[in-house]
């Protein structure tokens, strides 16, 4: 039996829904600038795959790295944590 390695997990927020079985997440994290030591936000956008069409814009969801599947959609959606309110 082979052994696979550990997949990236992330957690974001669904921004976008209009595509079938796509779903646009965006991340944030705070990162020290590295002169003036202030925390800033940075945000980053991934194409996720959503099979059911189950997630609506404000859903906090989490992701998973898997193969690509198509030019830029490189996510699974796993489980969805927080329905919008």
């Amino acid at each position: 039996m082979e052994t696979r390695n550990l997949r990236k997990e992330r957690t974001g927020l669904v921004t976008s829904n209009k595509m079938d079985k796509s779903v646009t997440v965006e991340i944030e994290r705070r990162v020290k600038h590295p002169i003036y030591g202030k925390f800033v936000k940075k945000t980053s956008r991934f194409m996720a795959h959503d099979e059911n069409n189950e997630c609506n814009v404000g859903d906090t969801v989490r992701i998973m790295e898997v193969r690509p599947m198509s030019k830029n959609k490189c996510w699974r959606m796993v489980e969805i944590i927080e329905r919008a309110k």
